[in-house]
């Protein structure tokens, strides 16, 4: 897989590809990361990539001409109008995207190539959304001074999901909004909840690890009594109390068994009973 980043700072993804899983799966070939500097794109001697809004108002607007040239320049991509959209993507990163999930994130591991364009200023010329990118993504939903934070969130939530660039191949499925496609992966064999199935995104269960106590305050006593269903039991409680407290939202869209609402019921405004 490929990403190419168009940014006025191209310096700026020097520190988040050089550390971590990102740049183990650049070193082992899984995933190919290239900047561009728009800059390069601008004709007149100050480079200038930017220019002032029709109409008025406040601050600057990135122009069209320099990220077309600079996307036009790539090879391999083509116009949208013939783009293969289950190959690669153009995307624009803004504040006014759709906003970034799971659930793109694994879309976008199954492509071959994905173009990010790191909006700046108070925004982008509205032809590049009209005439080049496939869609505008968001990471949330505030405003930041660029896209490169964006575009390092998108390419790290992506990268991870890519064969190989885990330790574990489930590593990426069974945590915090993993998959859980299968409605059958939610159990084991034993008819026991999944400790960490995502299925409808859930949160992932509290970890703990040596010492078994610190600062006064010890690990659950399930978690060292070696009965691992009773173990899968709490964790799955867990997990729901976590998205609970913290993501009520994604229950509504959550694979719950009988089990899991009837732990749920139990809960009772901030009260909750640890089973």
């Amino acid at each position: 897989m490929r990403f190419d980043i168009l940014t006025i700072f191209p310096g700026f993804f020097s520190g988040p590809l050089d550390h971590g899983i990102l740049s183990r799966a650049i070193a082992t070939g899984a995933v190919e990361v290239s900047t561009h500097d728009l800059r390069a794109f601008a004709h007149d001697r100050h480079r200038t990539v930017d220019d002032r809004p029709f109409g008025g108002g406040e601050g600057m607007v990135l122009k069209a001409p320099p990220i077309f040239e600079c996307v036009e320049s790539l090879g391999g991509i083509a116009a949208r109008a013939e783009r293969d959209l289950s190959k690669q993507s153009v995307i624009l990163l803004s504040a006014q995207g759709k906003r970034f999930t799971q659930a793109t994130a694994r879309r976008l591991a199954t492509l071959e190539r994905v173009v990010l364009l790191c909006g700046r200023y108070e925004g982008v010329d509205e032809r590049v959304c009209e005439l080049l990118a496939d869609e505008e993504l968001s990471i949330g939903d505030y405003v930041l001074s660029g896209g490169e934070l964006a575009a390092a969130v998108v390419v790290d939530a992506v990268v991870r999901l890519l064969p190989g660039v885990l330790g574990h191949a489930d590593s990426a499925r069974y945590e915090s909004f993993g998959e859980g496609d299968d409605p059958s992966d939610a159990m084991t064999a034993d008819g026991v909840p999944r400790s960490t199935h995502g299925a409808g995104g859930l949160l992932d269960y509290p970890h703990y690890t040596r010492p078994a106590e610190f600062r006064g305050v010890a690990i659950p006593e399930v978690l060292s009594g070696g009965d691992h269903a009773a173990i899968r039991r709490w964790r799955r409680q867990m997990q729901l109390e976590k998205t609970w407290r913290n993501r009520p939202d994604l229950l509504e869209c959550a694979a719950l068994s009988d089990e899991d609402r009837e732990f749920l019921a139990g809960f009772e405004g901030d009260s909750i009973e640890h089973q």
